[in-house]
């Protein structure tokens, strides 16, 4: 697929974080053929050069690499095999599913896709909203290293991409990024409650320990949340607690014992039955600001 022709381009899923990967490729000079559940979502896009299409099945005919960047495994395999997905894309195309879902998911999603003739990689991405308005995400690839080869020019215009291993393998990468990311935001997030309680500012503990040990990314953007008290959603606590669950699920499929991911499970469990689905994950820190109150009267 490589050659002076840019390939031909499908987007399904122009929400958070697809909207503005959508606009990357366009920026790319790249093709851009747009759909999504809600069709408002994808409207802006046409004034950028995408054109929509009413149906997922029309969105694709013609592509050479599709992408779907849905809610969840369900999503993903109602778009693929009962809205027509599979039967509208040409034999030898390439799918590449950036949505989170679980691994056995995104692996029986491959197979079926095969029997269509279609090449299928599941790049779930880091980085979130930012990232992909930047066209800086990480992008964890699971399937042929042939096929993550051919579209690499793709990949650019959207990040660095990194061939992980076979299908399904990207979500697992991604799974235990969710992990990381997790249990960063919640020791970010007590700590922030232990200074605080110590007569320390929340603000000067993160500037002093900047350029040490505890540096991060999460310590930077959601401890600046945290600070800001801006828990607007880049990712929402709601999908994290998926993640964190889909990593529980493979913990127990293998045997793993995860005690700290197991704990921070249970801490977004009681943030999102409490009302805190649809804020940021750095919200954590509300949680734990409710469990510490006796401290902050």
């Amino acid at each position: 697929m490589s050659g002076s022709k840019k390939q031909q381009i499908a987007f399904l899923g122009t929400g958070l974080m697809g909207a503005p990967m959508a606009r990357c490729l366009l920026k790319a000079g790249f093709p851009v053929t747009v759909w999504n559940r809600d069709l408002s979502k994808a409207a802006p896009l046409v004034s950028e050069g995408a054109r929509q299409a009413q149906s997922p099945a029309d969105a694709v005919t013609g592509a050479d690499v599709v992408f779907t960047m849905l809610t969840n495994g369900a999503a993903v395999a109602d778009v693929l095999f009962a809205k027509g997905v599979a039967n509208a894309m040409a034999k030898g195309a390439i799918l590449v599913d950036c949505s989170s879902i679980a691994p056995p998911v995104a692996r029986d999603h491959a197979a079926r896709l095969a029997e269509h003739g279609i090449r299928n990689i599941d790049a779930p991405v880091s980085g979130g909203t930012a990232g992909a308005s930047a066209g800086t995400l990480a992008i964890m690839a699971g399937g042929d290293a042939a096929d993550v080869d051919a579209i690499r020019d793709v990949f650019a215009a959207l990040g660095r991409v990194t061939h992980v291993g076979p299908s399904g393998a990207g979500q697992i990468c991604k799974l235990a990024n969710q992990q990381i990311v997790a249990v960063t935001i919640g020791a970010v997030a007590e700590a922030m409650i232990l200074v605080e309680a110590g007569g320390a500012s929340r603000a000067a503990f993160r500037d002093a320990i900047r350029g040490g040990f505890a540096e991060s990314r999460i310590l930077e953007l959601h401890g600046g949340r945290m600070i800001e008290r801006n828990f607007v959603p880049g990712g929402a606590s709601a999908n994290q607690l998926k993640d964190l669950d889909a990593v529980m699920a493979m913990a127990e499929e293998l045997s793993l014992t995860l005690p700290l991911t197991s704990q921070v499970q249970q801490e977004f469990r009681d943030f999102v039955d409490h009302g805190g689905a649809d804020q940021d994950h750095s919200g954590l820190l509300l949680h734990l600001e409710k469990l510490n109150s006796h401290h902050r009267e």
